[in-house]
């Protein structure tokens, strides 16, 4: 793209909804909720060495991961923010973490301003407590292990090493096998829209209560 001296580069992807979302100062209001499961389905995890006739999606990972965390916490808060905590990623892609570390500290900054915008957006704090950012790791590096051992040829050793061994006698009754893009897009959109509608109504329980 020509541009004439001292001009800034184009930061913003144009979206199929028709917004226009800048990287370097997302706005909120440029984000909408089908143009994430539209680009998540459609980002592979592994850089796409996975087995099976589809890529495992990074909006099937974060089905998993909210699954993983509905498990241990029902506030559907904690289980909205479990579900977007990749979405920056359709936008940015997902970069294997070998990469992210040669990339460095421009990366993250980048990702997470997405990310805060994102939240922002669907009445998320900016940046989460802790405690929840701990419980999304865990449930994510869970997913991982799982899918690394399920579909991208890790070992249970090599993958341990990696992410972390699953707890002791814990169980996970998830199905990893990779599912079409379409598919999976129109899911995760009806888990978001059923989350947001319970968030929703505890917020206007809680109101009140005031």
């Amino acid at each position: 793209m020509s541009r004439t001296a001292g001009s800034r580069p184009r930061a913003w992807q144009r979206m199929l909804s028709g917004r226009r979302l800048d990287l370097l100062d997302p706005s909120p209001l440029d984000i909408e909720i089908e143009d994430i499961a539209h680009g998540l389905a459609r980002v592979a995890r592994w850089n796409g060495q996975t087995r099976g006739d589809h890529a495992y999606s990074v909006a099937q990972h974060s089905l998993a991961v909210e699954a993983i965390v509905a498990a241990r916490d029902s506030d559907p808060l904690a289980r909205l923010a479990a579900l977007l905590h990749d979405a920056p990623e359709y936008v940015i892609g997902d970069m294997i973490s070998p990469f992210k570390a040669v990339m460095g500290g421009d990366y993250k900054s980048v990702e997470k301003r997405l990310q805060a915008a994102v939240h922002l957006r669907f009445g998320l704090p900016a940046v989460l407590p802790k405690a929840l950012e701990r419980a999304i790791k865990a449930a994510d590096k869970l997913s991982a292990f799982h899918e690394a051992t399920n579909l991208a040829g890790f070992s249970h050793e090599e993958a341990a090493a990696i992410f972390g061994a699953p707890p002791a006698g814990s169980t996970l009754h998830l199905d990893f096998a990779p599912r079409p893009a379409s598919e999976i897009g129109a899911a995760f959109i009806a888990r978001f829209h059923a989350l947001d509608q319970t968030a929703a109504e505890a917020r206007g329980s809680l109101r009140k209560t005031v």
